[in-house]
């Protein structure tokens, strides 16, 4: 019997030098988004540069460009990571045992109490969601049509369990909450509503956008 050739020690040395440069890359891409972060939360969207972000980083500005192509692609990044992260807090709140009403409402609030944790980000990403240079990257996100999929999968089940009617218009009730959802986001970013003043009026909206939806 023949042996089987064994790899040669070049080729496994090329592997390992390219394994830790794909290392590298991402240790260096991840520490140019938490000097992003960093910075789009104290000076806004349009205070923190791209000089600025690098030097926080301990890097240069080419090893910036080597990862993003612009500042606009490097936020939306950023707020790519939070869209994952509010996703997931939003559809905890919706795996709750609880009548339709004050499901929808603990998504909400979720999605609320998310964002008042980071509120200058939060509002460098509202200043920014639809200008020219970095608002596309923002609307690309998804999020508002996984945020539509959560409420829907909410009605559709309150409808199986004979809560809402079978004919409940799901598609449609989750775009309106969604957008009732979003109307709160200015007085919960820029006006400092409390806690309080987002739940009662978060709670009236959904009461009033499921009321001809329920089952007798």
């Amino acid at each position: 019997m023949t042996s089987k050739p064994q790899p040669k020690r070049a080729d496994a040395t090329v592997e390992r030098r390219s394994t830790r440069r794909t290392l590298a890359k991402q240790q260096t891409r991840q520490k140019v988004i938490e000097a992003a972060r960093q910075l789009f939360s104290e000076e806004g969207y349009e205070g923190a540069t791209i000089r600025d972000i690098a030097a926080a980083a301990g890097m240069s500005t080419g090893a910036v460009f080597a990862n993003f192509k612009d500042k606009a692609d490097l936020f939306g990044e950023i707020m790519a990571e939070d869209a994952s992260a509010l996703i997931a807090v939003m559809r905890d709140a919706s795996n709750l045992v609880l009548p339709i009403k004050e499901s929808v409402l603990a998504m909400f609030l979720a999605g609320y109490a998310f964002y008042r944790t980071r509120l200058q980000l939060a509002r460098a990403a509202f200043s920014v969601s639809w200008s020219r240079d970095g608002g596309a990257a923002l609307r690309n996100l998804g999020m508002g049509p996984a945020i539509e999929a959560l409420l829907r999968e909410q009605l559709e089940r309150a409808s199986a369990e004979g809560e809402l009617l079978q004919d409940a218009e799901a598609v449609l009730r989750s775009e309106m909450l969604f957008q009732a959802y979003l109307s709160n986001y200015s007085g919960a970013v820029f006006e400092s509503w409390t806690e309080a003043c987002l739940k009662e009026r978060a709670a009236h909206q959904i009461r009033i956008l499921l009321a001809g939806a329920k089952a007798n």
